[in-house]
């Protein structure tokens, strides 16, 4: 549900700050947590209280006069009172826990900035979120890859997102071709947007500690929108890195490879409303398809020489693209994408 605070509500709020905040400077009263309500190290509610890191993602974020920036999870305002204090024109934030709703409320109100500040209630990968130039956020690590699946592959257009991220992730996630951490996410990502690492961030500048430490990233989505249908890609990529340790020769001539393919078609036919939005949890590589046997209806009906048709029109795939002997894992975007080109040219489909 989405909720934006009201006016009450933020009255109401500003009096619960100052009651329970000791600093006279409500810009100083700050980093330091009070333990005024328990936080959940399960919801992944770590407030980063370094003032000297906090300033450096303020930084980093390139604010701009006019600028309207979403701000995902800003806990009880830490980063909030700097992205208020900046150029920027307004600031949207999206804030699930209704205590924090109340702290960042009352923490704009504090500072005289609340004019600038809207802040929606609700869960960050379900809200609809307002037009914006710029994201900030330090959110909880479980829903870093469907957020930046919805920022990337949803409706929205924006110059760039600086995001605080598990350090391991963040790794994954600006991995190059031939790295060992290279892997789906990175591809996908890397179609639609340029990443890149900024800083790395130590778990002790957080309350409640982590376990993990972070990493601060900057992704900036590519002007150009790449030339190929995206449900049709991230589903080729899923198949190619469902078993990333194979080469595509290995992958491809599987039998129940071979029978999935062949039957799609056949499927999307039957099933039109198939192809809707992209799934939030599409950027993801951690799911394998070895071992997968799903029964598949109609597989009866396929004939030996229609089987034998389509797997030739596979291999001739391969072939063209020069792929056969490599893993998925050693190729750029280029060569994946000239190979799914052949692969539909044939009437290889994904979707």
């Amino acid at each position: 549900m989405k909720r934006a605070v009201s006016t009450l509500r933020s009255r109401r709020a500003v009096g619960y700050f100052c009651t329970t905040t000791s600093s006279s400077s409500p810009a100083a009263a700050s980093e330091a947590w009070d333990g005024r309500f328990r936080l959940h190290k399960l919801r992944g509610q770590h407030l980063l209280t370094n003032p000297r890191v906090l300033d450096a993602i303020a930084r980093r974020a390139a604010l701009r006069p006019g600028d309207a920036v979403l701000e995902v999870g800003p806990g009880t305002g830490n980063l909030t009172a700097r992205l208020l204090a900046s150029p920027a024109e307004r600031i949207a934030a999206v804030e699930i826990d209704p205590r924090m709703v109340e702290a960042v409320t009352a923490r704009a109100a504090a500072l005289g900035l609340a004019h600038k500040l809207t802040v929606i209630e609700g869960d960050a990968v379900e809200v609809e979120f307002p037009e914006f130039d710029v994201c900030v956020a330090n959110i909880p690590y479980r829903i870093s890859s469907p957020l930046i699946a919805k920022l990337l592959f949803g409706p929205y257009q924006f110059r760039t997102a600086t995001l605080l991220l598990q350090k391991e992730f963040a790794r994954r996630l600006v991995a190059a071709p031939g790295d060992g951490e290279y892997n789906r996410l990175a591809a996908n990502v890397r179609l639609v947007a340029n990443v890149r690492l900024l800083m790395d961030v130590s778990k002790r500048d957080f309350v409640p500690m982590p376990r993990v430490d972070s990493s601060l990233v900057e992704i900036q989505p590519r002007a150009i929108a790449p030339g190929v249908d995206l449900h049709e890609w991230l589903a080729f990529t899923r198949v190619c890195f469902g078993q990333k340790n194979k080469t595509l020769g290995a992958i491809f001539k599987q039998k129940r490879m071979v029978m999935e393919l062949f039957s799609r078609p056949r499927r999307a036919e039957e099933h039109e409303d198939g192809a809707g939005d992209i799934g939030l949890g599409a950027l993801d590589d951690d799911v394998s398809d070895e071992g997968n046997d799903r029964s598949r209806d109609g597989a009866v009906d396929f004939s030996a020489e229609e089987v034998g048709a389509f797997k030739e029109r596979i291999a001739g795939a391969l072939e063209s693209a020069e792929l056969a002997g490599k893993r998925p894992s050693k190729l750029s975007n280029d060569e994946l994408l000239r190979l799914l080109r052949l692969f539909n040219e044939r009437g290889v489909r994904f979707q």
